[in-house]
């Protein structure tokens, strides 16, 4: 459980929305229940195909997609008891594909109202820090956190990596809104990892049925999923903002714009700005994981928080990769989201710029 304890919480924060969110019909947190669902997905799990990732990283084959090992029990436990409130906001991303920006700008976005500009906390805490991962930083240790008071903000902001398909039902039926971000494609210049790439074979992969789950259901369901792509978000930001706000409930005033508060926040959070924070120029972003794989233990892993700001170049991607691997990715986008009405643009120093509908 986060709590952000150098930082004062207004009384009027513990005025919650309330859920019995682990009355017995949903789970008991005895002991004996504890051990009887260990054993479980350790049968569970053995059903499974598994491979590794380009990274050695294990995976599960889980539902149609490749889930790390590392969090597979997570991703069941939030499944099954997450309870999401009225009015929970979640941003979700595949990992590298902008999580770090996303996090950053719907954060300031939403909130604003609610600190100074001076006293913006993304001046002082990394995005990690005050958006946290549903999955990655809570159904470790419990399988039914109190989720009520992590935040000093209302309404609650959470992030998450998991496919369409993988979202809790509180969250996939019901009006909670939904920011997907899409990015073109991290670079995996390697041949054995783009060959894993085209597969399907990554984390949370196939990379195209995460992006298509989502780009699907925001098509059915518009005034609940925003679906962005950072390319565009980069060529625009200020009318994206707008557009993210607007979604968010939260649009900007008159006032707002001519006091240019929507280009103060882009700045705030752009790439250059964010990297060159001491706050994220130094230290470690802690998150929660399993010590090992289903061994029950708890273990915390650190990244370098510098490590989330690498280059930020819309087609950075195509640096990395032969003629022969563009031909190949051109094609394989043509295929996969042939008929979908989702359209990527290739940014390629190789091949011609080429959209696919």
């Amino acid at each position: 459980m986060l709590f952000f304890l150098s930082l004062s919480r207004p009384a009027a924060c513990f005025t919650l929305e309330k859920t019995n969110m682990c009355n017995s019909s949903l789970v008991s947190t005895s002991h004996d229940v504890e051990e009887s669902w260990d054993d479980e997905f350790q049968q569970l799990v053995q059903t499974f195909p598994k491979d590794k990732s380009f990274t050695r990283m294990n995976l599960y084959f889980f539902q149609g997609f490749w889930c790390p090992s590392i969090v597979l029990k997570a991703v069941i436990s939030c499944q099954k008891h997450f309870q999401a409130f009225d009015s929970d906001i979640i941003i979700a991303t595949l990992p590298k594909c902008g999580t770090t920006s996303l996090k950053a700008l719907t954060f300031s976005t939403l909130y604003r109202n609610q600190f100074t500009r001076e006293k913006n906390p993304l001046l002082t805490y990394n995005p990690h820090s005050l958006v946290r991962f549903i999955d990655y930083d809570f159904y470790f240790n419990d399988t039914c956190p109190d989720l009520g008071n992590y935040t000093l903000y209302q309404p609650r902001l959470f992030s998450i990596h998991l496919p369409y398909a993988y979202l809790p039902t509180s969250i996939k039926d019901s009006n909670r809104k939904i920011v997907y971000l899409c990015e073109g494609f991290e670079p995996v210049s390697l041949d054995g990892a783009f060959e894993m790439f085209c597969q399907g074979i990554n984390e949370f992969g196939p990379f195209f049925d995460h992006v298509l789950g989502y780009w699907r259901a925001s098509q059915e369901k518009s005034s609940k999923i925003l679906f962005l792509q950072y390319e565009d978000f980069k060529e625009d930001i200020d009318s994206h903002l707008k557009k993210l706000a607007m979604f968010l409930g939260v649009p900007f005033t008159n006032e707002e714009e001519k006091q240019e508060v929507v280009e103060e926040i882009a700045k705030i959070c752009s790439f250059e700005n964010m990297k060159d924070l001491e706050v994220n120029k130094k230290g470690e972003q802690t998150f929660r994981y399993p010590q090992e794989t289903f061994s029950g233990k708890t273990k915390t892993i650190e990244i370098l928080r510098e490590a989330f700001f690498r280059k930020a170049k819309t087609g950075d991607w195509s640096n990395y990769l032969t003629p022969s691997m563009v031909e190949r990715l051109e094609k394989l986008i043509q295929e996969k989201l042939e008929n979908s009405g989702l359209t990527f643009k290739l940014f390629s120093k190789t091949s011609k710029d080429i959209t696919s509908t």
